[in-house]
């Protein structure tokens, strides 16, 4: 993917509420980046 801001849709439909972990990476020549975070889903 191209440097910049970048969206991601994400269907919940078929899971249930509770609390999930998601991890996003990037990476480029020089540098790696990885980030975990925690969503509470609530139907």
């Amino acid at each position: 993917m191209d440097e910049g801001e970048h969206e991601v849709q994400f269907d919940a439909s078929k899971l249930s509420s509770g609390v999930y972990f998601y991890r996003i990476t990037a990476s480029s020549n020089q540098r790696n980046f990885v980030e975990v975070k925690k969503m509470m889903l609530l139907k």
